[in-house]
């Protein structure tokens, strides 16, 4: 602590009574504002095993901040007008968030605003005392189901390449592989994600409580980040072995699931173990120096707090402006909308279907699903359109997809995005290879179309789709999907694909601006 700070009147500590009831008022005010996106993560906490330690975030903030009273007392509560520009910035963010229906990134920013408030209501020099506690609650956020795809795929191909260096031959379709005693496949479950956020939020916590230097502390939450990742794949390595090696008696039931938490946890303490070996708990924690010899601080220390009640006010107006327009968005009605159908190129017929898959797009407010034929061709077209972005009812959602994962009868062996050839111009697609028990085989293509734009970049389409909602334009959009059979070779589709977009394409879009009125 500076000298400064040691020798400020003693008036300052009469402050604090009033400011941390104003400041845990107003906090509890703004979590009522923001309701709906506080209840969605606790709701992710009570549904998911992965995100049930988000009860304990808040719980542990309080007590990491409880734990420097000492320090905290003899700094002097300043309200600070840049805490209100985070919160403008914040409040922006989350209604952008909120029109695009992305909770993780309204939940972000309901954590930013409540920082915001802090920092608003007690001034940057306290902010600094407690900046990990109020970091520390951004782990609440229930966030990490994009790194299912790519964790999935690292531990296969850990899992493959361990195999193959152990001397034992491996076929390799997608996250799907055989080996001479069964069948094996790296599902949701076995990506690693559960291993991963929970060595990340207490690898976090063990940094922040051993480690005295920021440098050590970041050190080691990388260090959080990047050995679960591995040791999941040694892992699950380790149940194919176990299972191999025991004529496929062992590690196929409970004891899978018990073999992986023994080996995260002996994995968590042997990290823990080598991080003691740089411990600095015995040392003592840097004092905050700076900012607080700012003349204006200096100025403001011996004058009463009436400022604290104004800037709560302040501090709440500014925070409800968001909710505010939110809600008043909501309460738009949905434009009147005909049915959706197409007229098809001549050569392509309306067909019998030919595949019992069906896509899971879900709360469009317009879905046409048709087989078309041509000769001895067969393709699937779905067209899923959304007048308007509202919760259950987007585009742009984690429940729309080609395949749930373990589905009792198909199955993904690969999806990624591809450029094609169509009528000479190159475009990009999500291309996904689909596979069914009774050995049928699919080639999937799909696409958004947003402004008469086509994307496969589900960012761009939220932020397109959330400003325009924002602005009050149109912010319809709509999933184009064909599919087509194929029995050995992929290529056998994709000309089939090409040539039905090239033959229909038109008539898809005009469809799409009759049901839109455009």
């Amino acid at each position: 602590m500076s000298a400064l700070a040691e020798t400020q009147p003693a008036t300052h500590v009469s402050r604090w009574p009033l400011a941390v009831a104003l400041s845990l008022g107003l906090l509890v005010v703004l979590t009522g504002l923001f309701w709906p996106t506080f209840h969605s993560m606790v709701a992710v906490w009570e549904r998911s095993e992965t995100f049930t330690h988000g009860f304990l975030i808040f719980p542990i903030s309080a007590w990491l901040i409880w734990g420097r009273r000492a320090q905290i007392a003899r700094l002097s509560p300043q309200p600070d007008k840049r805490g209100l520009m985070m919160l403008v910035l914040a409040g922006v963010a989350w209604l952008l968030a909120d029109a695009g229906s992305v909770n993780v990134a309204a939940q972000y920013a309901f954590i930013a605003i409540l920082v915001a408030a802090v920092w608003a209501m007690l001034g940057w020099v306290v902010v600094q005392s407690i900046f990990f506690p109020l970091m520390f609650l951004f782990l609440a956020v229930p966030v990490g189901e994009f790194l299912i795809p790519p964790l999935m795929e690292f531990t296969a191909n850990f899992t493959v390449a361990a195999l193959q260096l152990t001397g034992i031959p491996v076929y390799r379709e997608g996250t799907f592989f055989s080996i001479p005693s069964g069948d094996w496949s790296v599902v949701e479950g076995c990506s690693g994600l559960r291993y991963l956020i929970a060595s990340i939020t207490l690898g976090t916590l063990y940094a922040y409580l051993t480690y005295r230097s920021w440098k050590r502390r970041t050190l080691f939450t990388l260090a959080a980040f990047i050995v679960p990742v591995f040791a999941n794949g040694g892992r699950a390595y380790m149940i194919v072995m176990i299972a191999h090696l025991s004529d496929m008696k062992l590690a196929l039931g409970v004891d899978h699931l018990i073999y992986g938490w023994l080996f995260f946890g002996l994995v968590m303490l042997l990290l823990f173990w080598i991080g003691s070996f740089w411990r600095e708990d015995d040392d003592i924690e840097p004092e905050i120096t700076s900012a607080i010899t700012s003349p204006t601080l200096v100025e403001n220390q011996g004058r009463p707090s009436t400022n604290l009640p104004k800037m709560a006010l302040l501090t709440f107006f500014v925070a409800a402006l968001w909710p505010t327009y939110a809600w008043w968005l909501n309460q738009r009605t949905l434009p009147e909308m005909p049915s959706l159908s197409i007229k098809a190129n001549q050569s392509w017929q309306t067909g019998s279907p030919f595949t019992d898959w069906v896509p899971h797009w879900v709360g469009a407010d317009r879905q046409l699903r048709s087989s078309f034929s041509r000769a001895n061709e067969n393709v699937l077209l779905e067209i899923d359109y959304y007048a308007t972005q509202r919760q259950d009812a987007e585009l742009i959602n984690s429940q729309n997809f080609m395949i749930r994962q373990k589905h009792p009868v198909w199955s993904k062996v690969g999806e990624s995005l591809i450029t094609v050839n169509i009528a000479g111009q190159s475009r990009l697609v999500r291309q996904a290879q689909l596979k069914s028990r009774n050995s049928q085989r699919l080639l999937v293509w799909q696409w958004n179309v947003i402004d008469d734009q086509r994307s496969v970049n589900e960012l761009y389409a939220k932020l397109a789709l959330a400003s325009d909602r924002v602005r009050l334009e149109r912010d319809d959009g709509a999933s184009i999907l064909v599919a087509a059979p194929y029995e050995e070779n992929p290529s056998d589709a994709t000309k089939v694909l090409a040539d039905f977009i090239q033959d229909n394409e038109a008539a898809i879009l005009h469809a799409l601006g009759q049901v839109s009125g455009k």
